[in-house]
């Protein structure tokens, strides 16, 4: 299962944490895990290469977290409430494969 934590400040969004296998095919022809790969993919680069805002992206073997400076500003946090959507929808689709949880900070 994909482990999907978001972070709030404040109660608006203010970061994210994927890990994990989606287990709905083999590794490499999972399309639920390649769709939430895309989707985090997406919005890190578009926080950081787009709006430019500072935040912090590290990716490690199999989990990938995006959090932003305080000072990131709205634009960016829209980008994360896309995301969320986007992820709650596949979650929705795809049942027993993301698992996803909000959390104050």
């Amino acid at each position: 299962m994909i482990s999907i934590r978001f972070f709030q400040r404040s109660g608006k969004l203010a970061g994210v944490a994927v890990s994990g296998h989606a287990g709905y095919a083999d590794y490499g022809q999972d399309i639920v895990c390649a769709s939430v790969t895309s989707a985090v993919q997406l919005t890190a680069n578009g926080i950081t290469e787009i709006l430019k805002a500072p935040c912090n992206v590290r990716m490690e073997k199999n989990r990938i977290s995006i959090e932003l400076d305080r000072d990131a500003g709205q634009d960016a946090v829209f980008f994360l409430q896309a995301l969320s959507l986007h992820l709650s929808v596949l979650a929705e689709d795809y049942p027993n494969t993301i698992s996803i949880l909000v959390s104050e900070v």
